[in-house]
């Protein structure tokens, strides 16, 4: 396959544009009706605009509290809150939405719009990806430039995780990026459409037939990797991952999970994360693979921290992440079935 492509332009197809936006919930009430609020004027740039909010079993009141914003708001025509009866993860709350908009009575409806809590639509966002995907109809999956409320961009085009760049990620060697620029599983943005082989998941549009073919998000991913594994399995069906920097979404990074947000570079990774990555690798390329790809990224994590030693540099890592690393992949079972 091939990474961060240009695409030539071709003729246009005719697709529908009727759209289903999901958002997943979980005790994020306040950022989710910043979200609704942004997707308004959204509503503006396609035919039909359907959003189905999930909430993931919340243990707060925010039910009551989004509910509230749809009904005194007059939302109600185009929002639905929709209420998961357990937190089965990410994955599982999008499967919720996909398979209501699936059912839905509306047949133009031609793309499932994967939207995380924690963003804020800019204006003609939604427009951007859908003349993407008419377009270039080789294009299943489009996503936006992520960017942070100043407008500063964020990385979200990525090439697959493999045991080199494994390698590459832990030894995180300015030289070595040099030398292989395609070692680098976050490579510099450009400002123009490319293929990539995945996205962030905070903003991707999928095409209708590509869910057809591919299936739904794979709810063994309680949070995060749940979007490598499904652009990868659409790439195996020949369908293609494309990133559209016209269309622009803040994404307050973090602040729906708390895992990867700025200031939680202290913080100890959850287990789940740990339990993502070995099923990404093990579902993906079996289970020798991701041993060899543990290794990789630990014996190049722990020269990293070696070469900081010896350079005295002050970095901060997320807390226990050796100890947890070895505990999850090697000592402790994880859950990759």
């Amino acid at each position: 396959m091939l990474v961060e492509t240009s695409l030539e332009t071709e003729t246009p197809q005719v697709l529908p544009v009727s759209v289903a936006a999901v958002i997943v919930n979980y005790g994020t009430a306040e950022l989710v009706v910043q979200c609704l609020d942004s997707l308004q004027e959204t509503r503006n740039e396609c035919d039909h605009l359907q959003v189905y909010v999930v909430d993931n079993a919340s243990s707060d009141n925010s039910v009551e509290e989004i509910q509230a914003a749809i009904s005194e708001r007059g939302w109600s025509e185009w929002v639905e809150l929709m209420c998961a009866p357990s937190n089965g993860g990410f994955a599982f709350g999008n499967n919720v939405g996909i398979r209501r908009a699936l059912a839905g009575d509306d047949p133009s409806m031609g793309a499932v719009w994967l939207l995380n809590s924690d963003t804020i639509v800019r204006r003609g966002a939604l427009e951007s990806l859908l003349q993407a995907l008419e377009t270039h109809p080789q294009a299943g999956i489009v996503g936006s430039r992520l960017e942070d409320r100043d407008g500063t961009s964020q990385r979200s085009a990525f090439r697959f995780q493999t045991i080199g760049r494994e390698w590459a990620r832990g030894l995180n060697l300015g030289l070595w990026f040099k030398l292989f620029p395609g070692a680098e599983v976050a490579p510099v943005q450009v400002d123009q459409e490319y293929e990539t082989d995945w996205l962030a998941g905070a903003s991707m549009l999928i095409r209708r037939e590509v869910i057809d073919d591919t299936g739904l998000l794979d709810e063994g991913y309680f949070l995060y990797y749940e979007e490598v594994d499904y652009c990868l399995r659409a790439a195996r069906q020949d369908w293609r991952t494309v990133y559209v920097p016209t269309s622009r979404v803040v994404h307050l990074v973090g602040q729906s999970s708390g895992v990867t947000s700025r200031d939680a570079d202290h913080r100890r990774l959850p287990k789940y994360w740990y339990e993502s990555r070995a099923r990404f690798f093990t579902q993906n390329y079996g289970k020798m693979s991701r041993i060899l790809a543990d290794i990789s990224w630990l014996t190049g994590h722990l020269l990293y921290r070696g070469r900081c030693l010896l350079q005295r540099k002050s970095i901060t890592f997320p807390r226990c992440l050796v100890r947890d690393f070895v505990r999850f992949n090697f000592w402790w079972p994880s859950r990759v079935g």
